[in-house]
């Protein structure tokens, strides 16, 4: 009887190890204003789910959300940046 093992190498040659790369560590940096930011107004929207919203909080959701544009904006120009110097 024939052998139905497969008769070509394994595709992928390196086990995966669950860690992530450095490029991968490397882009979660960059992006770690924007990552700070939105935890931030997370915190604030949370702390308002369970009681009526004053004035105070309605400033510290105003905030938050105003960092998170600048934080987005910011990684936008500096990604912008990158693809300008590379393609250069």
């Amino acid at each position: 009887m024939l052998s139905i093992a497969a008769l070509q190498a394994v595709v992928t040659a390196t086990p995966f190890d669950g860690e992530p790369s450095d490029a991968e560590l490397d882009a979660i940096e960059v992006e770690m204003p924007l990552i700070l930011a939105d935890v931030e107004l997370l915190d604030a929207v949370i702390n308002t789910l369970d009681r009526p919203v004053s004035k105070l909080d309605e400033r510290r959701i105003r905030r938050a959300r105003n960092r998170v544009v600048a934080a987005r904006r910011d990684l936008t120009n500096r990604t912008g940046l990158t693809l300008a110097d590379g393609a250069a």
